[in-house]
């Protein structure tokens, strides 16, 4: 007997389906890594740990752990959910062939690493060569560099691992230090290199921003292997890549930076000596000007001896929120921010905006942690830098992905929990027609119009 009043439908359930597909969406990630190159790139890179009898190619089992991990995976285990769907993501190998891979890259882990970025750095050209005027470092220069954000998370280990340590808030687990592209505010950012490191590694070590911000710039497509870059790229880091030798570092390459900037012990006399016509507003993020806040250039009353030549000083004065907790650099009840740049140019409340943004960083980090990086979960260290390169890849498809086919959509701005909820777990259905194989995905699922990437710039 029907009951008219039931909240949800009647449904007989059954296990009697053919040519369903769960995770159709997913094939948009197939399809960027197609088109991009990144399956031949990481085919090629990693061919020298492909054993002659081998079914599997090690470069396919990395892309498709990749997959697995955009798709919400958290483990290796977790590769299964591509697994299920030989249709769209072809042969997948099996748990004990994935593990004994992972394995053998985690024994020869520095080549290995370095294989696999080689693929994405190839790959990366790819994608931002089909991107054309969508890509990031589309008619860059000294005004409009790309812009490169570094910046380090906790990652929480759950049990013993080894080199996980206490961290700075008092948790246990690994302190890694990464660097982001920025797309913008029309886009998100992809990584371009995940340092791990242990839970007690320095907030403010110059050798691994330095290693980082390396391995960054020769993941961009015109930087090759590093050099002098050129104000075509920015920097930017929070206080804790303010250090004298990061500083040094990059003064050596020419790029452009914007560093926080710790200011000294007697930092409110010296800014005292600022007059109050040289504090013009600050700006908000619309570029307007924001009320309690203003921004003044400080090279000239700080002492700046053994700085490089060109380094300034920026300011920033705000009246702190309600509650907050004064400190000994605040003067007359306004709170003291610094950061160091060596751009020559340009309005002092656009700099200090530029630099601002950096907290966008954090976006890209929360995205990170939501793709794998949140619990790294395997015991070796060597085996988790796969792993966390595995992460990058699955960002780097996610982003690839976003830029390539969905630029004029606000999907282009989706986190991953979202793509996940509205695009990639859209179903399908296989279908055979005219020799070729169909895949017919829901007409009423939410999201935008499928998209495709496209074939040329």
């Amino acid at each position: 007997m029907r009951n008219p009043t039931a909240l949800y439908p009647s449904l007989k359930v059954d296990t009697a389906g053919t040519g369903v597909v769960s995770n159709a969406g997913a094939t948009l990630l197939v399809a960027t890594m197609v088109r991009v190159g990144l399956d031949r790139a990481l085919s090629a890179a990693l061919g020298r740990w492909c054993r002659p009898t081998a079914i599997h190619d090690p470069g396919k089992i990395v892309g498709d752990l990749a997959i697995a991990v955009a798709l919400g995976g958290d483990c290796l285990a977790d590769i299964a959910t591509v697994r299920a769907e030989q249709a769209v993501f072809g042969l997948v190998a099996s748990d004990p062939t994935v593990s004994r891979l992972i394995d053998t890259l985690a024994r020869d882990a520095d080549k290995a690493l370095a294989a696999i970025a080689a693929a994405r750095a190839r790959a990366r050209a790819g994608a931002w060569k089909l991107a054309g005027a969508h890509a990031p470092d589309r008619g860059i220069s000294g005004d409009h560099p790309v812009i490169v954000d570094v910046d380090a998370t906790l990652v929480t280990a759950h049990s013993d691992k080894e080199k996980a340590a206490p961290t700075f808030k008092r948790g246990y687990g690994f302190h890694p230090l990464c660097a982001f592209v920025d797309h913008g505010a029309e886009g998100t950012g992809e990584p371009l290199s995940i340092l791990l490191r242990p839970g007690n590694a320095g907030s403010n070590t110059a050798a691994d921003h330095i290693s980082v911000a390396r391995d960054a710039l020769r993941q961009l497509p015109f930087t090759g292997k590093g050099g002098r870059i050129g104000r075509k790229v920015l920097i930017r880091a929070d206080s804790g890549g303010g250090t004298h030798e990061f500083v040094d570092w990059l003064h050596a390459r020419k790029p452009g930076y914007s560093l926080g900037f710790t200011l000294p012990d007697d930092a409110v006399q010296r800014i005292a000596q600022i007059p109050g016509q040289a504090w013009p507003p600050a700006y908000d993020d619309e570029r307007t000007p924001r009320d309690g806040a203003w921004v003044a250039e400080a090279t000239g009353v700080l002492d700046l001896a053994g700085r490089p030549p060109g380094m300034r000083v920026i300011v920033r004065k705000e009246r702190p929120h309600p509650g907050a907790q004064l400190r000994f650099t605040d003067a007359d009840g306004n709170r003291l921010t610094a950061f160091a740049t060596n751009t020559g140019r340009g309005q002092l409340a656009d700099l200090e905006l530029r630099h601002r943004r950096r907290a966008r960083a954090e976006d890209r980090i929360r995205a990170a942690k939501a793709t794998g990086l949140s619990n790294l979960p395997l015991h070796g260290f060597a085996h988790n830098q796969i792993w966390v390169a595995i992460v990058a890849l699955a960002l780097e498809l996610t982003a690839w992905m976003q830029m390539l086919a969905l630029h004029d959509h606000p999907a282009r701005r989706w986190e991953p929990k979202r793509l996940r909820l509205r695009l990639f777990t859209i179903a399908g259905r296989i279908a055979h027609h005219a020799r070729l194989i169909h895949l017919r995905l829901a007409a009423h699922a939410p999201g935008p119009t499928w998209p495709s990437p496209p074939t040329s710039a």
